[in-house]
């Protein structure tokens, strides 16, 4: 039954007050008690609780594990004082993003709050809000030990690990390039700068990607998933416009088949083979020299013959960037370096959204690129 809610008793801070006292509110509606610092009298969440219990009683909702974290980030989100994406980011919504397994530790997730594998929901871009495409389920020690350090920075604790041989703040050198590849799928960055990443890490469910060629990236490695990559690879080589081209993909395609033929048929150990395969210096010496002479513009055209395609598995969404980034509460020009006219689509690869940079005619944009399969390809 719905009620209508009263105002909040406090005079200040209208917008910040209503949105601590809508957190309580449904705190009480769940039948879920809000943490014990905000229950105190003159607290926004705890005059919602009080007066949501005085409506509802026992007339509870039911309360799931994707509710309790639904409450507990947007709770977050008022304290940090960082934009929350109430419309999008749902408790469904962050029942999409469980996952069995760290995507950057590969620990299994589950441990209890405050341990090193308990599951925690984190901004990938950390200069965005809680918004739909920037969130990501990651184990406690990855979310600790990425905290306050730009994409560029794990690049080079990445690079420092590999130069060593030793584990740097908990993390071996391939989690520190798959916390990277992470942090830049939220960063429009230059061509050349993304282009030399490797694919550490596929997409997890649900994140979009914001660099076109990450999103080639995505969709080719997704072709080496699943049986009969072989004659998908020569199709998508036929779609290249130059011989030479087609000779770069070849070598690429040489590169990943081993790693492909030695992972077992089971999907995580075939997706643990496929982005372990990106750390190789072959390959990401193969993939480099292959899109950096295909260019941005080819990267795009080949993108959009792939999305048009039968070859990915799954639906993909497609956006422009200022649509993938509208609920940031972040410029959408920031850090663009499209090029190309293309066309805005929007395509959806079974629940995970991807995206890539592109630009509408006449506009700055993005085109959204695709991603991995997650749990249901």
């Amino acid at each position: 039954m719905n009620q209508a809610k009263p105002e909040p008793s406090t005079p200040q801070s209208a917008h910040a007050d209503r949105t601590g006292f809508d957190i309580g509110w449904d705190h009480a509606h769940h039948g879920l008690v809000p943490p014990a610092n905000c229950l105190h009298p003159d607290n926004p969440v705890m005059q919602g609780w009080t007066a949501a219990k005085a409506v509802f009683g026992r007339r509870v909702m039911p309360s799931r594990r994707s509710t309790r974290q639904w409450l507990l980030l947007r709770l977050r989100a008022w304290q940090e004082g960082v934009p929350f994406d109430g419309q999008l980011v749902t408790a469904n919504y962050l029942g999409q993003l469980f996952s069995e397994r760290c995507p950057v530790t590969r620990c299994l997730l589950g441990g209890a709050a405050g341990n090193a594998d308990a599951a925690v929901i984190e901004r990938i871009n950390p200069e965005a809000a809680y918004a739909a495409g920037n969130l990501v389920m990651l184990s406690a020690s990855a979310a600790a030990a990425r905290r306050g350090l730009t994409m560029q920075q794990t690049v080079r604790k990445a690079r420092l690990c590999e130069l060593s041989g030793e584990v740097v703040d908990g993390l071996d050198a391939s989690s520190w390039w798959r916390l990277a590849t992470l942090a830049a799928f939220a960063q429009a960055l230059p061509f050349a700068e993304a282009a030399r990443l490797p694919l550490a890490l596929l997409p997890p469910n649900r994140v979009r990607l914001l660099n076109a060629v990450q999103g080639l990236q995505a969709l080719v490695t997704q072709i080496f998933a699943n049986a009969g990559w072989s004659r998908r690879c020569q199709s998508l080589a036929q779609w290249l416009p130059e011989h030479t081209l087609r000779l770069d993909f070849n070598l690429f395609v040489g590169a990943m088949a081993p790693r492909v033929l030695e992972a077992a048929a089971d999907p995580v150990a075939r997706r643990t083979a496929l982005e372990d395969a990106w750390l190789q210096e072959r390959v990401q010496r193969r993939w480099q020299h292959l899109v950096l002479s295909l260019g941005e513009a080819g990267v795009q055209a080949l993108l959009g013959k792939l999305l048009q395609s039968e070859l990915p598995r799954g639906r993909v969404v497609q956006h422009s960037l200022a649509q993938a980034t509208e609920t940031w509460g972040w410029p959408p020009t920031k850090g663009t370096h499209a090029a190309a006219p293309a066309r805005d689509r929007v395509l959806k690869r079974v629940s995970t959204r991807v995206m890539a940079p592109t630009r509408p005619p006449g506009r700055p944009g993005t085109v959204p690129a695709p991603a991995a399969p997650a749990t249901h390809v």
